[in-house]
């Protein structure tokens, strides 16, 4: 009787598990990582859905996309979490993507009226550095300079791709010129955004292509006030961070709960000090305390998302012509 009462144990837990309904999240690695967001977002969407939310990282943001598009109809994925407008019309093209029924009071830069991808978070591409660091007013100033930068490959990576987008909506068909300037400064090209932070941690570089809210890791995290994020005259590339439902999800109803809960303050509120960036709504409490000091753009650059692709072809072109010189 021992024995039936532990198989009938075991086999009442296999139905309760084969019962709990699963979301598939694919996203950018530093997000699921110890230290980012996916944690804390896991532990709080599971608190109210009844069900267990996986997240799988693909690499950064970039290879997101690439890898829905590997994979087509047959993903696993319910939900993309880490596009951005560079890729949204790009991932519209593959009509894998679902319309959203989200609505709420964004605190963007911008408008946001799209139906198919919701934004969790934005920010402003920056070059960090430390302080000491004699920091250039501008991208030819930089491409003039001795300093050593680490940059993110735009092929894989949603910042590196930023940067391309910078150079080429700042300078139009200057920017060869810029890249040319750049092009020996450049200590190394990363996969993604966290190999080459880290390495400008670790005294490769004097400069990291990051974001203008970086150094408020520093400050909040290891009361660290030495960090900056150079303030450019030409502007700062905005990127607003989005998710999407895939059209072959079989979680539809769970992964628009899960878009919804997205822009509510329990997750909102886990963004600042984890995926250190802005949150798309701004939480109830407001931003934590740190946020006050850093640089805010006097000129904000976007590429409308639509003319996008056909703008990073042309700039992926000067860029690789330029490195391969």
């Amino acid at each position: 009787m021992k024995y039936l009462g532990c198989i009938a144990g075991v086999f009442a837990a296999s139905m309760a598990a084969a019962e709990t309904p699963e979301l598939v999240v694919y996203t950018y690695d530093s997000f699921v990582s110890d230290w980012g967001p996916g944690p804390a977002v896991e532990k709080a969407f599971e608190a109210e859905c009844a069900c267990d939310l996986k997240f799988v990282g693909a690499g950064d943001g970039a290879a997101l996309l690439a890898r829905i598009k590997l994979e087509g109809a047959r993903t696993d994925a319910d939900v993309v979490l880490g596009l951005d407008t560079n890729l949204t019309a790009a991932a519209m093209e593959t009509e894998l993507f679902a319309p959203h029924s989200v609505s709420a009071d964004y605190s963007l830069p911008i408008a946001w009226d799209d139906a198919t991808f919701v934004p969790y978070d934005w920010g402003y591409f920056a070059f960090v550095h430390k302080d000491g660091v004699d920091a250039p007013a501008n991208l030819k100033a930089l491409g003039e300079s001795d300093l050593k930068i680490v940059i993110q490959d735009p092929r894989s990576s949603t910042p590196g791709l930023g940067l391309l987008m910078w150079v080429k909506s700042a300078y139009g068909d200057e920017a060869p010129a810029i890249w040319d300037g750049l092009s020996d400064n450049i200590v190394t090209v990363t996969k993604g955004w966290s190999e080459a932070y880290g390495l400008f941690l670790e005294g490769e570089a004097d400069m990291a292509l990051s974001y203008t809210t970086s150094p408020a890791y520093h400050l909040i995290a290891e009361e660290d006030a030495g960090f900056a994020a150079a303030s450019f005259e030409e502007g700062h590339y905005l990127q607003v961070e989005v998710a999407g439902k895939l059209a072959g999800s079989d979680q539809s109803e769970l992964a628009d709960k899960f878009l919804a809960f997205m822009v509510g303050d329990a997750f909102q509120t886990i963004i600042p000090t984890t995926n250190w960036m802005y949150p798309a709504v701004t939480p109830a409490d407001g931003l934590p305390k740190g946020f006050e000091t850093l640089v805010t753009p006097e000129k904000s650059l976007l590429v409308p998302a639509v003319d996008a692709p056909a703008l990073r072809d042309a700039a992926l072109a000067e860029w690789l012509t330029a490195l391969s010189k």
